[in-house]
């Protein structure tokens, strides 16, 4: 009797030691939160260089004044084939986020590192800083075609 009874309060005590889910997840999301900031608030070290276009076959490129939709439609399926593995829209992940991406790189940048990813990142400063920033997880070259990378391009516009 007395072994029942040391038994069932040895259970209580151990079921009573740990925090309730409830309060692993808040503790979570505000850990979460503070290792997001943390991280965005490193990406400094990567630098805003509109004027550098990369290494690669694209030396000038204009977008017209509206976002061709036809060809966004087809970028947005060739991302969703290819690059949402490592990108998302508007957070980090193993890569960084693309929204807003032609507030931080040109045009030309963006379209030589979808074609000529691996030069990019032996050469390219930007790329090479990237990279760091990124725990050295390369980007994986997925054999576009320049039309193929376009459309991607303009369907970053939309985001």
């Amino acid at each position: 009797m007395r072994k029942s009874i040391l038994f069932v309060g040895l259970a209580l005590i151990i079921a009573s030691c740990g925090e309730s889910p409830k309060k692993e997840n808040k503790g979570f999301e505000v850990t979460r939160k503070k290792e997001v900031a943390k991280t965005e608030a490193s990406s400094s070290e990567v630098p805003v260089d509109l004027s550098n276009i990369g290494l690669g076959p694209i030396t000038s490129y204009e977008f017209s004044a509206s976002v061709d939709t036809d060809l966004a439609e087809k970028g947005k399926s060739i991302y969703a084939g290819k690059c949402t593995a490592c990108h998302l829209v508007d957070r980090r992940m193993i890569g960084p986020a693309l929204k807003g991406v032609y507030d931080r790189r040109s045009p030309e940048w963006v379209l030589n590192m979808l074609l000529n990813t691996n030069e990019m990142l032996q050469k390219d400063p930007i790329a090479k800083a990237l990279l760091k920033e990124y725990n050295n997880a390369l980007m994986i070259n997925q054999n576009l075609s320049e039309d193929e990378a376009k459309a991607v391009a303009e369907y970053l516009r939309t985001l």
